[in-house]
């Protein structure tokens, strides 16, 4: 009895002994579940995108306006109309093209005025001096006072007082909100917003049309003068279809013999 006691200890001890340098039998289950906890969660990352480079404007090397001509340094492009036109190099720093963008902005608005008011004038004038009783400034030939035509001396000293005086006026507002304004100041802008565009594209579209229009503006005010100059006759009756109706204009033409 006692020897099989001691031989089944015996057995019993060694297949503890075989058992402790066994491995281990691990379920996949619990293995799987064990790498879910050991192992981060992975969450994608959406790519992200990547704005393209903004492309380099390249300045043309000739002038748009004068093809046979270099392209001004100062003159890049940057202010609207800016054809690349300064044949005699007046304009040598970007500080002196803001200058005479500023003059041309200003002489631009100017011209727009006369060039409507010059042959508005024409026309209304004796109409108007007739209806209060006074007399028209216009001369025999239906011209206006100018500097060429004559005529300056019947203007009142208080029209040129206030005129003068308003200009001047305006000149002095412009250049205190051109030096305190930031680095975004525009020559020629006085703060007025009233029917303005706010997009930025509309407001180019708008300051191109503002100084094409001025420029046109510049040469009819300038042909007015020389035309009355040298043909001794008022725009209007000069050019009569484009100030009255049609069958005015044809009997004007007829009686000035244009029409046989």
């Amino acid at each position: 009895m006692m020897k099989s006691l001691c031989t089944a200890f015996g057995l019993f001890m060694a297949a503890s002994s075989a058992t402790a340098f066994a491995p281990t039998q691990t379920s996949p289950l619990q293995s799987s579940l064990r790498m879910t906890e050991e192992q981060p969660e992975m969450i994608p990352v959406a790519d992200e995108e990547i704005a393209p480079p903004t492309p380099v404007k390249t300045l043309p090397a000739m002038s748009q306006s004068l093809p046979f001509m270099a392209r001004p340094v100062a003159l890049d492009g940057t202010l609207a109309g800016d054809v690349g036109f300064d044949p005699l190099g007046f304009a040598k720093s970007e500080s002196d093209l803001m200058n005479f963008r500023e003059a041309e902005v200003k002489h631009a608005r100017l011209a727009m005025l006369a060039a409507a008011g010059w042959p508005v004038s024409e026309l209304l004038d004796k109409k108007i001096a007739s209806a209060f009783g006074m007399t028209p400034i216009l001369d025999s030939t239906d011209r206006v006072p100018s500097l060429l035509n004559g005529g300056l001396g019947k203007i009142s000293p208080l029209y040129w007082v206030g005129t003068i005086g308003l200009a001047a006026a305006i000149d002095i507002l412009g250049t205190m909100r051109s030096k305190n304004a930031s680095d975004g100041y525009l020559p020629g802008d006085f703060g007025l917003r009233f029917g303005y565009p706010s997009d930025e594209a509309g407001q180019k579209r708008m300051q191109l049309a503002e100084i094409k229009n001025g420029r046109l503006a510049m040469i009819a005010i300038f042909g007015f003068a020389i035309q009355e100059f040298v043909y001794k006759q008022g725009v209007v009756d000069e050019t009569p279809f484009f100030f009255f109706p049609l069958v005015e204009s044809m009997h004007k033409y007829a009686n000035s013999g244009y029409i046989q």
